[in-house]
């Protein structure tokens, strides 16, 4: 599973004229699920977002989690993670995991980040939406849960 994480002082999502999700300072998650992955990829990358230190202290260091400022998530689904760009100029998105799959892993993801007691607000999976953002920083950091698996040789 992939994510982008940004740190930002504010987030919304909107689909058509309707804004359906909306955060103060805290984080904006796109997230993509991949062919393979399963609530275990999901669960690692929520334990890992949740307590990512990236917040500023009071000595100006990144040394706090989104739990230790009392912030907030916005989850948004963003297959295009996924994206083959080796050859050509079009990229290629096989690497995602199935519609149906991408939604359940992404629905659970969401319920795991709310099991965090971080409030959390989402996009709607599959939309076409327009975020805005203001990244915080600003800070931008991107997790893959394969990077933690063994590579075969």
């Amino acid at each position: 599973m992939r994510a982008l994480v940004q740190r930002v002082s504010e987030a919304r999502v909107r689909v058509g004229s309707e804004v359906i999700g909306e955060i103060g300072p805290g984080l904006l998650i796109f997230v993509c699920a991949m062919q393979g992955d399963s609530k275990a990829e999901a669960a690692q990358l929520v334990h890992k977002i949740s307590r990512l230190r990236i917040f500023r202290d009071d000595a100006g260091r990144m040394n706090r989690s989104v739990a230790d400022i009392k912030g907030a998530a916005l989850v948004v689904s963003q297959f295009t993670l996924a994206a083959d760009t080796k050859s050509g100029t079009r990229p290629g998105f096989s690497k995602a995991a199935p519609p149906t799959e991408g939604e359940l892993l992404y629905r659970y993801f969401c319920d795991q980040m709310r099991q965090t007691e971080l409030p959390v607000a989402t996009g709607e999976f599959g939309a076409d939406m327009k975020v805005s953002l203001v990244n915080d920083g600003p800070v931008t950091i991107w997790l893959d849960t394969d990077d933690r698996k063994p590579r075969s040789q």
